[in-house]
């Protein structure tokens, strides 16, 4: 019996086992990659829940969305509110009878002063009418001041509602009304007087101006038209 010789026998077929270790080697590197892949694949594939806060619903009608108006009025946005009401709700009347404006409203344009010789502006209107002339209240309203200026004398000042203050200056010391007084639309509240030395050098009127919102307005652009 021939004796087996191991040695020369993986001699012989060490080649053929190197090839097959190789391709053992390959087959697992392949479906290490294979396992890989497909766990990537599938990573990818995997479904991922929406928050649904992030979700938009598209509606059936998909024509832009229209803004429409608050206000159905048609009105523009700066229509003076507050001086509507005061027109449209409360009688008015000139303070003083007179049709004389010795000076207009400036409308913040400088004019030159009968009595200072300056340029200045004119916040009111000069009204004239003779010394004693009694002096109403443009409309319905509180006193809110009276007081003597230095400038405009004798003053009474009225807080007509609406954010509308009016000013009566120039008046004598002869006086209906106090602080706190409620006064009605036309009501006597004094007279006019000779007490503003700022306008001393004219002839005897009133000087009556309006304020709304601390804002100097013309007094008889919006009183007149209404006047009583």
């Amino acid at each position: 019996m021939k004796k087996f010789n191991l040695p020369a026998a993986l001699k012989g077929k060490g080649f053929y086992i190197a090839v097959v270790s190789c391709a053992i080697v390959v087959a697992g590197a392949g479906i290490v990659t294979y396992n890989k892949a497909m766990k990537d694949i599938n990573n990818s594939l995997a479904f991922t829940p929406y928050d649904s806060a992030t979700i938009t619903t598209i509606p059936n009608n998909s024509s832009s969305p229209t803004t429409t108006s608050d206000d159905s009025s048609g009105k523009p946005a700066n229509v003076d509110e507050d001086l509507d009401k005061l027109i449209n709700t409360q009688p008015n009347f000139m303070p003083v009878n007179g049709d004389v404006i010795l000076n207009p409203f400036s409308n913040g344009a400088l004019v030159k002063s009968e009595t200072l010789k300056i340029w200045k502006t004119h916040d009111g209107v000069d009204i004239a009418a003779s010394l004693g002339t009694q002096v109403k209240s443009m409309t319905k309203g509180t006193v809110k001041e009276i007081k003597e200026d230095p400038m405009w004398g004798n003053c009474i000042i009225i807080d007509h509602g609406n954010n509308i203050t009016g000013h009566y200056y120039n008046l004598s010391k002869a006086m209906t009304v106090k602080v706190g007084s409620t006064v009605s639309a036309g009501q006597v509240i004094g007279e006019v007087g000779e007490s503003a030395e700022a306008e001393i050098a004219m002839e005897a009127h009133l000087h009556f101006a309006l304020k709304r919102n601390d804002t100097w307005i013309d007094p008889i652009e919006y009183i007149k038209p209404n006047s009583k």
